[in-house]
């Protein structure tokens, strides 16, 4: 095969997960908004030279930009080959792809393979790389969904999480869209994917399970924070078998001032969260539940919140949602030690 050589990406997703490396060369301002799994960033030109470059384009004209721009590109190629691909061996497999598979992957492609590197391009480049994930979710692929249901604080997230530590497969759709699912579900220091970002998490998850084997999913809704759950893949989870997770309140309660910590650390930002609330509970509500956050009464505000908002708002969706939620496997915790969930986990997957 002759280097570079140029693939369209239906004949690159098989050996995807084969190559080496695979480099972004676009700005860091694109990369951050979505990329391929595992992606590295390699600007062949970053934000203000794309800008600077493009600008020129269209104040005076092509040529002169293409002279800017044949330098910016020659310097960061320079810098990308001395700091990062140095030491890479003869053999190293790169892919290679920026916007549209044209100027900025090419030149740095042709370069690896002047090198000598079996370099893969991406003909279409991100651009036709999002095309193929959009449609793979308008048809994702048939699973076994177990949808683990259960009211806020059931520890449905962390059966979650123990499952995939003794081999289930899982898809973690809180992890992916770094959100907790609910009003109060912002991670502090951690901000969400971008809607594109989150859809190539769920699609790479997706293309990696085992058909023949259950995969266990929460009871989402149909956004997890402020992004959207694909509409096929949430009709598919919603149509499958349930597990209803029961705990106690009061344990329920332990669970959820653990996993918010930071909350009864941070009143005030509590108190912005609850805000979001008052159409639903009225003025008078909420000012008594911010009275209970800037008191320390956090344990007494979590069950109010438990009784008056999250288990009514449950109860409400779960079987309209959920179509077999009437037939759920009953699976009761007896605590939220860790060997609780193990041994919850352990059941399922081996059922």
């Amino acid at each position: 095969m002759k280097y570079p050589a140029v693939l369209g990406f239906a004949d690159i997703l098989p050996e995807l997960d084969r190559f080496d490396t695979i480099i972004d060369a676009r700005s860091e301002g694109e990369y951050a908004l979505d990329h391929l799994p595992g992606a590295i960033n390699c600007p062949v030109l970053d934000n203000e030279e794309r800008i600077q470059v493009g600008t020129l384009y269209k104040q005076v004209g092509s040529f002169e930009a293409k002279k800017l721009g044949a330098a910016l590109v020659a310097r960061n190629i320079a810098r990308h080959l001395e700091e990062q691909f140095g030491d890479k061996p003869r053999d190293w497999k790169p892919l290679v792809y920026c916007w549209r598979g044209g100027n900025r992957s090419g030149s740095l492609a042709h370069i690896l393979a002047k090198i000598g590197w079996p370099v893969v391009q991406l003909d279409g480049g991100y651009k036709a790389y999002r095309a193929a994930v959009s449609s793979a979710l308008e048809a994702p692929p048939a699973l076994q969904w177990r949808v683990i249901c259960g009211t806020t604080g059931s520890g449905k997230s962390r059966l979650l999480e123990t499952l995939e530590g003794i081999g289930a497969q899982v898809l973690d759709l809180e992890r992916l869209a770094a959100h907790r699912g609910s009003v109060l579900g912002h991670l502090p220091h951690e901000p969400q994917p971008t809607q594109k970002m989150f859809e190539t998490r769920i699609w790479d998850k997706l293309r990696h399970f085992d058909p023949s084997r259950p995969v266990f999913v929460e009871s989402e809704s149909k956004k997890v924070g402020n992004l959207r759950v694909p509409e096929a893949v949430m009709a598919s989870m919603r149509a499958a078998p349930c597990v209803a997770l029961t705990l106690s309140r009061a344990n329920r309660v332990r669970l959820l001032m653990e996993d918010y910590e930071h909350f009864a650390r941070d009143p005030q930002a509590l108190n912005g969260q609850l805000e979001h609330l008052v159409q639903l509970h009225g003025r008078a509500r909420i000012d008594a539940w911010h009275e209970l956050a800037n008191s320390g009464a956090m344990p007494e505000l979590v069950d109010q919140l438990l009784v008056e908002h999250y288990d009514p708002a449950y109860l409400r969706s779960i079987d309209r949602n959920f179509v077999q939620y009437g037939q759920a496997q009953v699976l009761e915790l007896g605590d939220i030690a860790p060997q609780d969930f193990i041994k919850a986990a352990q059941l399922l997957h081996t059922a």
